[in-house]
């Protein structure tokens, strides 16, 4: 069997400076390419999701409540919905699309651009490890590694790789994933508020 990286919405809008920016995600980016430098043979498959949205809907809030709408954000064709530059892509061997018409977290909602889903993609390459990496541990983080355990995959949160927005949702989505036999290691970045 096989492992593999996912490399959740580390994207210029999630990160310092973009419209829904979380706090040391410009270094998440930079640490997981050091990491993809440094270990090269540590995963089989790398992957990434990007959140793309064309219309959400509700998604997007004027005003937003932060709960369950939020500014604009990683709009298909600006360049917030780009990755950020620090994050090395070489590696990447396919990236999932989530949340064009509708409020997406888990990149298991993504698809690649022949239609194909996550869980299908690693089942294929005969994945049943996953590492996941990326921004924010309490929002997308939690909920594709959540998904990534209701799927069967046994599922590695490398919290020191990702980005937290608040400390009351990190304890929230930390005790989650907890309970769904998520494994955790290291500490997430988070900016006390």
């Amino acid at each position: 069997m096989a492992n593999a990286l996912i490399i959740v919405d580390v994207q210029n809008d999630f990160c310092e400076g973009g419209s829904l920016a979380v706090a040391g995600g410009a270094g998440v980016a930079a640490g997981i390419s050091r990491l993809l430098a440094a270990e090269p043979d540590r995963w089989d498959h790398v992957v990434a999701t990007k959140d793309y949205h064309v219309d959400p809907g509700a998604h997007f809030g004027n005003p937003p409540d932060y709960v369950d709408s939020w500014p604009a954000h990683c709009v298909v064709g600006t360049p917030g919905s780009e990755f950020h530059p620090e994050l090395a892509t070489g590696r990447i061997e396919a990236i999932f699309h989530k949340g064009e018409h509708a409020a997406a977290y888990s990149g298991f909602e993504g698809h690649a651009a022949d239609g194909e889903h996550l869980a299908d993609w690693l089942r294929a390459r005969g994945v049943d490890r996953v590492d996941v990496v990326g921004v924010a541990t309490d929002h997308c983080v939690r909920a594709t590694a959540l998904d990534a355990a209701r799927e069967g995959f046994a599922t590695t949160v490398l919290l020191d790789l990702t980005a937290a927005v608040a400390p009351e949702t990190l304890d929230v989505a930390l005790r989650a994933m907890d309970g769904a036999g998520v494994a955790m290691t290291g500490t997430p970045v988070i900016t006390a508020t």
